[in-house]
């Protein structure tokens, strides 16, 4: 969470204490902040910018398994055009085909 968010709520919830408590506001304030980042430090949360990187790496990797699927399904019909007497099994097939890393 951003800490300015963090600071902004702090605030607000000592602005909410009664008026004859002021001489606490401080102290109330830096203790619901610790309170505040200690229990969103548990959710185990992401900031937005690093779930944005996660989306933007699904996304690299959706398209590249679909690319892959594509040319799987290619090479398996120009195998099966061929040499249609020497058809394996799609699971033994995937298995045999290699492709070049990135």
């Amino acid at each position: 969470m951003d800490p300015r968010s963090l600071d902004d709520l702090a605030k607000r919830l000592a602005a909410a204490v009664p008026e004859s408590l002021n001489t606490l506001k401080r102290d109330l304030e830096a203790n619901f902040k610790a309170v505040l980042q200690a229990a969103l430090n548990k959710m185990d949360l992401v900031t937005r910018q690093e779930f944005d990187v996660q989306v933007a790496v699904l996304r690299r990797t959706r398209e590249k398994l679909e690319a892959l699927e594509a040319r799987l399904t290619t090479l398996t019909a120009e195998t099966d055009t061929a040499h249609p007497e020497a058809q394996p099994s799609s699971s033994s097939a995937r298995a045999e085909l290699r492709y070049p890393a990135d």
